[in-house]
């Protein structure tokens, strides 16, 4: 970059006249910089300052997380006051996440973005750092994040959510409306035969369909209650147009090759609604599922400071605004005072997702009323269970 000469006090004689191009480049000797020193006396002292400021390498700071959270309208900011470039590594799903800890030396990733259910695996397995409660703004947060499930174990934490959204039917509102879309029954209608699609990935899928069924707990079911989630899920099979990763499902719903989508909800819909197409997320009268996004520190990461740093600045309510209004996928947030914050800087965003604290049946009004089911890990069952399912009803 070729930098502006700046002159430093009398320029009247050659000898004198120094500019930051001029030192940084080393054209300048060191005699030559002490002389005009004394002729500047303390305004030089701003030369180092401003050299370790602008010039010094960031510092890489590695990060696994989905996609959109190590993006430009997230990290700049925090980037250019801490003199730190992110290096991302983005994954989809809970077991790509795991799986690409698991293939990876100790220290490779400084932060971990994880889906809340996946906390506890993190920590069994020695992935992640305990952290200081001390150090984070949970008096900020609404009651019911101060102390999630699956981040703390007895008073030790090991994770700080940042982020959560809602499942529920997602719709093509030219081809649904409002009220067909109330229920997840509306996936058997007849006139969408061929045009539902599935969010690749068992767990809020078939979460789902254990809510169709009248399950108040979704995940922790016995064998009878599991078998008739099996059973309701393969009568669907008919209706089904394809199975998406995170791409295709934005790209199948904006095109209409898709007009209802099972798995997912506002954080794929709202952002396709604010780039104007015609689709949109409802709560079934049957419940929807939460999902939550939680930040730990990658054990053995040799920036653990910056990463905390980091954590401290996304929880805080600026970085909270961000995160609500990231360009990726938008999302709820747990901070009390980052709501706040949004209603000031984009009142029209928390409108949109429900995040405006004098409006009833809010966010937070959903949770309490209990019509918003935790996801989570199978209880009763295991994972494996739950994933060999999905993949022969995929193949079937």
């Amino acid at each position: 970059m070729d930098l502006p000469f700046i002159p430093l006090g009398n320029n009247n004689q050659k000898g004198n006249d120094m500019s930051i191009k001029d030192t940084l480049s080393g054209r300048r000797t060191r005699r030559e910089i002490l002389k005009g020193a004394s002729v500047l006396g303390g305004g030089v002292l701003a030369l180092p300052y401003l050299s370790r400021l602008a010039f010094a390498e960031p510092v890489e700071l590695t990060m696994l997380a989905w996609y959109g959270h190590a993006e430009p309208d997230m990290v700049a900011e925090f980037e250019a006051e801490n003199n730190v470039k992110f290096k991302p590594k983005y994954y989809t799903g809970g077991d790509n996440m795991l799986g690409l800890i698991s293939q990876s030396p100790p220290g490779t990733f400084d932060i971990i973005l994880s889906d809340a259910e996946y906390v506890q695996q993190l920590n069994a397995a020695g992935y992640i750092e305990k952290l200081d409660p001390a150090d984070y703004p949970f008096d900020d947060f609404f009651p019911e994040f101060q102390k999630f499930p699956g981040h703390w174990v007895g008073d030790e934490l090991y994770s700080v959510i940042t982020r959560f959204g809602f499942l529920g039917v997602a719709y093509n509102t030219e081809a649904i409306t409002e009220k067909e879309a109330s229920t997840y029954n509306v996936y058997w209608d007849e006139k969408l035969k061929g045009k539902v699609g599935h969010f690749d990935w068992h767990l809020p899928n078939l979460g789902q369909m254990s809510l169709l069924n009248g399950n108040a707990s979704p995940y922790d079911i016995d064998e009878a209650a599991w078998e008739a989630v099996q059973e309701k899920t393969k009568t669907l099979r008919p209706q089904i147009g394809g199975f998406f990763d995170y791409g295709g499902t934005f790209s199948s719903l904006q095109n209409g090759q898709m007009l209802a989508m099972a798995g997912i909800g506002d954080w794929i819909t709202g952002t396709l609604e604010r780039n104007g197409a015609k689709v949109r997320s409802v709560i079934p009268e049957e419940g929807g599922l939460q999902f939550t996004e939680s930040f730990s520190i990658g054990k053995g990461s040799k920036k653990a400071d910056l990463a905390k740093k980091w954590i401290q600045y996304i929880t805080s309510p600026k970085g909270q605004v961000k995160s609500a209004n990231m360009v990726a996928y938008p999302c709820l947030i747990p901070n009390q005072k980052g709501w706040e914050l949004l209603a000031k800087e984009t009142p029209e965003e928390a409108k949109r997702q429900g995040m405006l604290l004098n409006e009833s049946n809010n966010a937070m009004e959903l949770i309490r009323s209990g019509r918003i089911k935790y996801r989570q890990l199978p209880v009763q069952q295991s994972l494996e269970d739950w994933n060999d399912f999905w993949s022969e009803y995929k193949g079937s």
